[in-house]
């Protein structure tokens, strides 16, 4: 089994990316999550893999970190997910925010992943609920509690302006951090910043 591929980007797209490893390109299936992770053509990557083997192919889907592949091999050990609706559900949401979700029992978060249905999504809730890694803490009542607020203002800003939500999620938290007492506008701008890089 493949668990692991290091090497220069031969090609990139939304969905896929092949990998040179030593001559051989790897077509390498990914998540929106990751795909934005990804440096450009020619760029060195390392990708965590997961090996699928089918009577008539041998697929490959590859992560970006190890929380990512675990969902990953979570979701589809559910009845009724299959590669393709995993990875759909990656591109989707990002993966705390997922076991957040199923913690919470928020089917309604998950069917508003595209290509994922009601009944999808309770089997995921169902399944998965007592057999997931831990989620980073959510930001309460305290201190955090602003900064939270502020954060899902802003990210709900960019998605508004039709940025991806993981693209979105990644230059929030960029932005958090060159700014960690910044305002809405100040945190805004700084996100923007980063999405323009």
């Amino acid at each position: 089994m493949i668990a692991h591929l290091r090497g220069p980007i031969l090609e990139k797209h939304p969905n896929r990316v092949v990998v040179d490893v030593h001559g051989v390109g790897y077509e390498v299936s990914v998540p929106l999550s990751t795909f934005y992770s990804l440096g450009d053509a020619g760029s060195e990557i390392a990708l965590r893999i997961h090996t699928h083997v089918r009577e008539d192919a041998l697929a490959l889907y590859g992560f970006s970190t190890a929380l990512e592949l675990e969902m990953f091999e979570r979701l589809i050990g559910t009845s009724g997910v299959g590669p393709r609706l995993a990875l759909a559900v990656l591109s989707g949401i990002e993966p705390h925010e997922l076991i957040r979700a199923i913690e919470q029992g928020d089917v309604g978060r998950l069917t508003a992943i595209p290509g994922v249905g009601r009944k999808t999504s309770e089997r995921i809730v169902v399944e998965l609920r007592d057999r997931l890694p831990r989620a980073r803490p959510v930001p309460a009542a305290g201190a955090d509690a602003p900064r939270a607020a502020v954060r899902d203002d802003v990210l709900s800003a960019l998605v508004n302006l039709g940025y991806h939500r993981p693209l979105a999620d990644k230059s929030v938290d960029a932005a958090l951090t060159a700014m960690p007492e910044g305002s809405f506008e100040g945190i805004l701008k700084q996100a923007l910043r980063e999405l323009a890089r």
